[in-house]
């Protein structure tokens, strides 16, 4: 799953530690994400959009779609 995490945590010059604690993740788990080795719960992909105040659709996007 391609997402846009990495440029909307550098926007906000937050740290992956500094986005793990607001999401109650761990930074690997942000790491992961930014990689695209994981892919979210559904959960967490809320409270990601909730965090950015935009729409899972904005941040998260299935390949091949």
């Amino acid at each position: 799953m391609k997402n846009r995490l990495r440029e909307l945590r550098a926007a906000r010059a937050w740290s992956q530690s500094d986005l793990a604690d607001q999401l109650g993740v761990s930074r690997q788990t942000v790491n992961a994400i930014e990689t695209e080795k994981y892919d979210p719960s559904l959960p967490l992909a809320f409270k990601v959009a909730r965090l950015f105040k935009t729409s899972i659709e904005e941040i998260f996007e299935m390949d091949g779609d």
